[in-house]
């Protein structure tokens, strides 16, 4: 978030969210899950009072590509995304076997509870427990850093194709689990 809003932002936002303890010293990147879904939710209800419902979309959109880049730094090698042999797959293996990648990475590393549906023209990325809506109520989804993080991660298995992702339920709407929707092929 701080390669998108710098900081300041940041710190303001983590005032905002009643998160002081974090301002200048975010928690670690380790597995012992010490940021937890509250917090993460806060961040999030932060943004939007902050920068407004669509200024905090477009900053948790970005905020989710940059995630996917320091992501695949950490774990591309321990999920084989990172190997030559993975790289020359076709499109459709890549896409298959990455999704299903990502989906284990979440599932394994943190406490939400990702489940993949693949159909012939669509990817369905069904977050049954997140983070990002957390403890929140919306008119409307609100897992815009999940969208982003999904479509940096479709560019960069892609070689820099872009796909239409779109958030359509959010638990934070009354639905029962945040359903993402890919398209399989990319946008011309």
């Amino acid at each position: 978030m701080e390669e998108v809003i710098g900081q300041s932002g940041v710190e303001s936002i983590l005032r905002l969210a009643s998160l002081e303890k974090f301002v200048q010293k975010y928690p670690p990147s380790r597995a012992d899950r010490s940021f937890s879904f509250d917090d993460v939710g806060s961040v999030q209800n932060a943004l939007e009072k902050k920068y407004g419902p669509r200024g905090g979309r477009g900053l948790a959109l970005r905020a989710g590509r940059a995630c996917f880049t320091y992501g695949i730094k950490e774990y591309g090698s321990i999920l084989g995304l990172t190997e030559m042999a993975f790289r020359l797959l076709p499109l459709s293996t890549k896409l298959h076997t990455g999704i299903k990648a990502f989906a284990d990475l979440f599932n394994k590393h943190t406490d939400q509870k990702v489940r993949v549906e693949e159909k012939e023209d669509q990817i369905f990325w069904h977050i049954e427990r997140c983070p990002l809506c957390w403890q929140r109520k919306a008119d409307e989804p609100v897992c815009h850093l999940a969208v982003g993080l999904l479509q940096e991660a479709l560019y960069w298995l892609s070689g820099g194709k872009i796909f239409n992702v779109e958030e359509t339920a959010c638990i934070a709407r009354g639905d029962g689990a945040c359903t993402i929707v890919i398209d399989r092929v990319p946008l011309s």
